[in-house]
């Protein structure tokens, strides 16, 4: 069995079918996910994701399973007395085989690959037709300008996936720049359909320098039910009511594959890494955190 295929793929039962016509259709899935009151909304699931009640927790989990494919047997804890638990859950040691090869960088989570290219005139796609200019995301024409001619990569997490993030070789967080914004979902129907919406959403813009002294950027983008995440280089969590500083400088060593922060339910990294750092997926390709995501066209000594 392919390692990054559901066991449930082959084979689609009653309830599975119903649930894909429903999410298929776009117009009812966009009604429901975004022409709501999605802050008040996402607070009220902040707060509800946190209540803990076994029960409660095992009911919900249940109605979660109804629309996704919830998989937990690679959860280190199999029981839950809370929704937020379950969503920030950690993996059984060696559930996600880090690649070792010096001449790649891994994936840092488990997602689906978006679109992904070269950054041309400071733009870059959110889908196709839909451009943004990279300056907006980042909030910094500086930071834009840097990677121009380089790649970006857009991984989408489902709110049914593993939900931390890790580094994708060893490297120092030197920066973290926080956005504040909207909770728009950040599914392919929403980026189809709402201008620049990475940049209206609440994000975190991450600089990290690789060892080899490259420069790379970790954009997680929070949407509806997220909006928070937790970053260890700061060691605050990171939500809609944060009055803090916009920019912070840090020094945080991390190893290929250490744990950067988690999301607070799915949503989107966004990477932007130099023209010699050259993708190995492919849009709408599935994959697992460690998994080689870039390759060095060459390969540096380590100083």
């Amino acid at each position: 069995m392919n390692p990054v295929t559901s066991p449930t793929s082959a084979s689609p039962t009653p309830r599975r079918r119903w649930r894909d016509r429903l999410l298929l259709n776009e117009d009812l899935n966009f009604l429901l996910t975004n022409r709501v009151p999605r802050i008040a909304l996402t607070r009220f699931m902040g707060w509800f994701s946190k209540v803990r009640s076994p029960a409660l927790t095992r009911l919900s989990l249940w109605v979660w399973r109804q629309f996704t494919d919830l998989d937990l047997s690679d959860a280190k804890q199999q029981r839950f007395d809370s929704l937020h638990a379950c969503f920030t859950r950690e993996l059984v040691p060696g559930a996600r085989p880090i690649a070792a090869d010096p001449a790649v960088l891994v994936s840092p989570s488990d997602a689906i690959v978006g679109a992904l290219g070269r950054v041309e005139a400071g733009t870059v796609l959110q889908a196709k037709g839909m451009p943004y200019p990279l300056a907006e995301l980042l909030g910094s024409a500086d930071d834009a300008a840097e990677f121009e001619g380089g790649h970006y990569l857009t991984l989408r997490l489902t709110s049914a996936m593993y939900h931390r993030f890790h580094a994708p070789d060893d490297a120092t967080v030197t920066d973290v720049r926080y956005l504040s914004g909207d909770t728009w979902n950040v599914n392919p129907i929403a980026l189809k359909r709402v201008e620049r919406l990475f940049c209206r959403n609440e994000r975190a813009v991450l600089r990290l320098r690789l060892h080899d002294d490259r420069p790379l950027l970790i954009v997680p983008v929070a949407a509806i039910l997220v909006a928070s995440m937790r970053l260890h280089c700061l060691d605050v969590l990171l939500h809609l009511r944060w009055r803090g500083p916009r920019d912070t400088r840090c020094h945080a060593p991390v190893r290929r594959g250490q744990e950067l922060g988690w999301f607070e339910h799915g949503s989107t990294l966004v990477l932007l890494v130099p023209p010699d750092l050259q993708p190995l997926v492919t849009p709408g390709e599935r994959l697992r955190m460690g998994q080689p995501l870039l390759r060095r066209s060459v390969v540096m000594p380590v100083s």
